[in-house]
């Protein structure tokens, strides 16, 4: 199956990659299409009671009118606002970037359409040696880069 979506990447973290992510999931939800929503990494998460939130996920969640579970849209959280390596790595975590792609399988299962937002920009470390382009390639969607 060829997946069907777009991924949102950068040139830098806070340039508009989610607003533009969930304008795009709220126009595609209101002509009638089944669009799920991905980030695959959240990093900079705020924390509530223990629990790490992820807001730019959260948004997209909510423009594209799914209910999918979080670990699926999001698969790896992190509190600090580093690139995911980084992130995973001052937690004593690893990045399985199968983890990743199986996410994305399953929402593309679920959905006709998938609105993809990475992580930064397109040669953000996702692991040590895999990168958000990487990514891009594997999900074999077409990207739109978000500039200043």
């Amino acid at each position: 199956m060829i997946p069907q979506g777009i991924f949102i990447t950068g040139t830098d973290t806070g340039v508009g990659k989610t607003f533009i992510a969930a304008g795009i999931a709220s126009a595609l939800k209101r002509q009638g299409i089944n669009v799920g929503v991905m980030k695959p990494a959240h990093t900079g998460c705020k924390v509530k009671n223990g629990l790490l939130i992820p807001s730019d996920s959260i948004t997209l969640a909510m423009a594209a009118a799914v209910n999918d579970p979080m670990d699926l849209i999001t698969p790896y959280m992190f509190k600090e606002p580093v690139a995911p390596y980084i992130a995973a790595k001052e937690n004593n975590k690893r990045i399985n970037p199968a983890r990743i792609i199986k996410s994305f399988e399953k929402l593309c299962e679920r959905h006709d359409y998938m609105v993809v937002e990475g992580i930064g920009g397109v040669l953000v470390p996702i692991t040590r040696n895999f990168y958000v382009a990487d990514l891009i390639k594997i999900f074999n969607i077409p990207a739109l880069i978000v500039i200043r």
